[in-house]
């Protein structure tokens, strides 16, 4: 990926790790250029949702105390990983499952 791609998509990458809100406004600014560095971290956000929306379920039924909190905040942690890497103009994946979440959203972009 070239960095004048990058420089374009920065903006637009970073919006996208700002809650699911940011997630759309980055996809709908995102649907004209089809900026690829966007739609990574666009596609990386989306997998990042995935994780929080089943974590809140799991961690619902289990009684896990102050460890479910600590797990809770792992998609916090995620996009603020994320943001940090579309900042600097890093495609990093989310760890374990990065590579998985362009598979299923590879649509998006």
């Amino acid at each position: 990926m070239d960095q004048n791609t990058i420089d374009e998509g920065k903006t637009m990458g970073i919006i996208a790790y700002i809650t699911f809100i940011g997630t759309i406004i980055a996809f709908v600014m995102n649907n004209d250029k089809k900026n690829a560095f966007a739609s990574f971290h666009i596609r990386q956000m989306l997998g990042i949702i995935l994780i929080g929306i089943a974590l809140n379920i799991i961690l619902r039924f289990l009684p896990l105390g102050s460890l479910g909190f600590y797990i809770g905040l792992l998609p916090l942690v995620l996009m603020v990983m994320g943001a940090i890497g579309a900042s600097q103009g890093k495609l990093s994946k989310v760890p374990v499952l990065g590579d998985q979440f362009e598979e299923w959203f590879k649509t998006i972009g």
